[in-house]
């Protein structure tokens, strides 16, 4: 019996650093080919503000109907990536945002590092910060929550 040559493959730190740069990039597909080795990586991609309503379904069984309908017209400002949430551009500068303060459509809320690389996240809607769901130099997910947002009428 012949032996068959075996097909060079993608080390697995390689994929995972390919999947990471997808998701640093916001890339929805990326497509490697080496040698007779192709790896194909796809991703939905949603929205970043979406009804908190969907996300937090944990804080209204606790508080009642009542909580649901006064957190119904919040939106979610989610992580677009995967990386470390930082709340100011240095650690001794002032957060971009903080509770209570009144924001514009396109400013900057935070950065997420994500393989050495700052991204500034932006808001896509106009309104009042409710809340900061998560602590500076924490890691965040691919579509964590990372505010509530009051929208602007």
């Amino acid at each position: 019996m012949a032996k068959r040559k075996q097909e060079p493959r993608l080390p697995l730190n390689e994929v995972r650093q390919l999947i990471d740069l997808a998701l640093a990039r916001g890339l929805a597909e990326l497509e490697v080919s080496r040698g007779g080795t192709r790896i194909r990586i796809r991703r939905e991609v949603g929205h970043a503000a979406a009804p908190v309503a969907a996300n937090a379904p944990s804080v209204t069984p606790a508080l009642g109907g009542q909580a649901e309908s006064a957190l119904a017209h919040l939106l979610t400002i989610e992580a677009p990536m995967v990386g470390t949430f930082y709340r100011a551009p240095s650690p001794t500068a002032d957060p971009f945002v903080r509770e209570g303060d009144v924001i514009k459509e396109g400013q900057v809320l935070c950065v997420i590092e994500a393989m050495k690389l700052m991204n500034e996240i932006e808001s896509k809607v106009s309104g009042k910060i409710s809340k900061v769901l998560v602590e500076n130099g924490q890691p965040v997910e691919y579509g964590q929550p990372l505010f509530l947002i009051e929208p602007r009428t």
